[in-house]
């Protein structure tokens, strides 16, 4: 197969771990407060339950969560970690536009598999014709070489639960397009890039988003079930914060072509702008009250390192924020004092009415304290956790 190199990255048990660290999931898309069972032959099937009509339910089947058969497959020319993250939230917001949280439960997908998802981001050649890249043309220079488009494939299946069984409701397929190919001219070289523009980023998105309906159409499963295609665009890899999904469409009844596609206004920016992110599309008024959550939390802590902001904009709204900071001291006396205080610059100082993160991190990396408010909330869920200093 004529590709770059293929990873598998497990972002389901990444998460988990995560929010199981945590102890709440309820700022995940997933709730667990409750369960429920259904029994078919000797093979039982459970839902995770939900805490808020915001989260899908979850699909475990006999005691085990229903990974994806093809899960984290990319193709591995981009470093920005910050795409696998983005792309898949926001595949999950794109996905209750046409799968109702109170209607469908959510299961990882199970109808393309990782061999399928790996010939499919693979270039089209003679030895694989399944690649959904153009032919490599054997040209080097950055105008002229067929750039790679499709950087990485996923699917999400929505279920219905009817009495005891569950039947599939529909199925999201996500399509993560390159802004940036990255490539070298000889194995092990230095690396150049080819610039993809909008225009030929979403041309080429929506041709392939078409190949892929039409085969999952051939599938006896999906004949008739709607598919949402969504076309998501990769950040470049220097970029601080992850990709936006562009647009979406919707197939019903059995439908193998899409023309009307629906354009989705959503940005990400850093808090505060950078050079390479001049913030153009953000509110000035949360930049400003960014600017003073940060400037009171320096002035009470001067042993930090860095305090940031990835700003998640949904036309030209903001939808969450999430903070990072950085510090320079271990003591968990100090982390605890640290952690109320910054719950109480938090209410004062940054923008009410959308969910809100704030991760604190030593300067080796370790998770020290976390904090989270839900959009409809007024305070803060803070944890903090030990072990992270000296002995």
């Amino acid at each position: 197969m004529n590709i770059k190199r293929i990873r598998t990255a497990g972002l389901v048990v990444v998460v988990a771990m995560a929010l199981a660290a945590c102890g709440n999931l309820k700022n995940s898309s997933f709730g667990s407060n409750s369960t429920s069972t259904t029994t078919t032959g000797s093979k039982t099937t459970t839902t995770t339950g939900s805490t808020d009509s915001e989260f899908y339910q979850g699909v475990i089947k006999n005691g085990r969560y229903t990974t994806s058969k093809s899960r984290g497959v990319v193709v591995a020319q981009n470093d920005n970690v910050m795409n696998l993250k983005s792309f898949e939230t926001g595949l999950l917001d794109v996905s209750k536009k046409q799968f109702s949280t109170s209607k469908y439960v959510y299961q990882e997908g199970q109808y393309l598999s990782t061999s399928t998802v790996q010939n499919w981001l693979g270039r089209k050649s003679k030895d694989n014709a399944e690649g959904l890249n153009p032919v490599n043309n054997g040209k080097k220079d950055a105008d002229t070489r067929n750039p790679i488009y499709l950087q990485q494939l996923e699917e999400q299946d929505y279920m219905i639960q009817s009495g005891s069984k569950l039947s599939l409701g529909g199925v999201t397929v996500g399509l993560g397009m390159n802004s940036v190919d990255y490539y070298t001219k000889v194995q092990y070289g230095a690396t150049y890039e080819t610039n993809i523009s909008d225009t030929v980023l979403t041309a080429q998105g929506k041709k392939m988003a078409n190949t892929v309906l039409q085969r999952l159409r051939q599938k006896s499963a999906l004949k008739s079930v709607p598919i949402v295609l969504a076309l998501y665009k990769q950040s470049s890899n220097d970029s601080l914060v992850g990709g936006n999904m562009i647009a979406y469409a919707v197939s019903k009844n059995g439908s193998t072509t899409i023309t009307d596609w629906k354009p989705l206004n959503w940005k990400n920016y850093v808090f505060p702008a950078t050079s390479e992110s001049k913030n153009s599309g953000a509110n000035s008024n949360d930049e400003s009250d960014f600017s003073s959550f940060k400037s009171h939390v320096q002035n009470f802590f001067p042993n930090l390192s860095g305090v940031t902001a990835n700003a998640h904009y949904k036309d030209k709204s903001l939808s969450k924020l999430s903070v990072n900071i950085t510090t320079k001291f271990y003591s968990e006396t100090e982390i605890i004092s640290f952690t109320q205080y910054l719950a109480t610059a938090a209410k004062r100082y940054l923008p009410s009415g959308v969910p809100v993160e704030i991760t604190v991190k030593s300067a080796n990396g370790d998770v020290q304290s976390f904090l989270a408010r839900t959009a409809k909330g007024s305070s803060y869920y803070t944890h903090v956790f030990s072990d992270q200093g000296n002995d």
